[in-house]
């Protein structure tokens, strides 16, 4: 492999940040940075869409990382090989928790690895928890836009049709098991990627959080019949950059 450029991302060793932004979907990335100062595009190659910009005078990458714990893990590892450490994972989920509403904004503070990918990393004992800080940040970020925020223990798996159609599945019966016993224990909602971002921040020792906007809720659509659908990460958006801004003015502090 290319030492100078990294295999995946296709970013070289001359970009220099300590901060990045991930989306999942690269669509999502130029609208993410136009909230930053300077933005430009970097590179686009495979699911890793990049842009750079500014925050509080500070580089901020803005790089998708696709669908799932895999492709995540892989650009989180050539972002911490460029210099990066502090993650903020912007995505979209399904609420669990009738409590969560379409268009609610959740911050994650550790998640269910029902997937694979955590596990090359760590051994199942070991919790996919969210950086203490970093969560407290975006949650006040949140708070500070007026939004309607939750944070708890979301779920991440690897398979997006076994969780909306279990039985169609010949570990069906397993599925739904699991599931049940996720709600039961109070999940808030379901996603695909922070599982594994918060296993490579553990094993890279780099800071992590999640910030996710609800697109629906299936059990308040099973038990009230609700069909609210909300698809526009906006306010996900605006509430992980005002909470980055807070990391950074005290890093700063910290540093001085």
């Amino acid at each position: 492999m290319n030492e100078e450029k990294m295999f995946h991302i296709g970013l070289s060793k001359s970009v220099k940040a300590k901060y990045a932004i991930l989306p999942g979907d690269p669509g999502r990335v130029p609208k993410i940075a136009e909230y930053l100062d300077e933005p430009r595009k970097l590179a686009f190659n495979r699911e890793y869409c990049t842009w750079q910009g500014k925050l509080c005078g500070e580089t901020v990458l803005v790089t998708s990382t696709g669908i799932g714990g895999p492709s995540a893990s892989i650009a989180m590892e050539e972002l911490v090989r460029l210099g990066v450490d502090t993650f903020v994972r912007i995505g979209t989920c399904g609420g669990m928790n009738e409590k969560v509403c379409a268009g609610d904004i959740v911050v994650a503070t550790s998640a269910v690895r029902m997937e694979g990918t955590s596990r090359e990393y760590l051994p199942i004992e070991y919790p996919a928890v969210a950086d203490f800080g970093l969560t407290c940040d975006m949650v006040k970020g949140a708070e500070s836009l007026g939004l309607r925020c939750h944070t708890g223990v979301v779920q991440c798996k690897d398979s997006f049709y076994g969780q909306h159609a279990p039985m169609s599945m010949p570990n069906g019966y397993e599925l739904i098991r699991k599931w049940n016993a996720w709600i039961a224990a109070g999940c808030l909602a379901s996603e695909m990627e922070s599982a594994a971002i918060f296993a490579v921040a553990a094993a890279r020792n780099v800071r992590a959080a999640t910030v996710l906007h609800v697109i629906w809720n299936q059990m308040r659509r099973e038990k009230f019949g609700e069909k609210d659908e909300s698809h526009d990460t906006d306010n996900a958006i605006r509430a992980a950059i005002e909470g980055l801004k807070y990391t950074i003015e005290k890093d700063k502090a910290a540093a001085d």
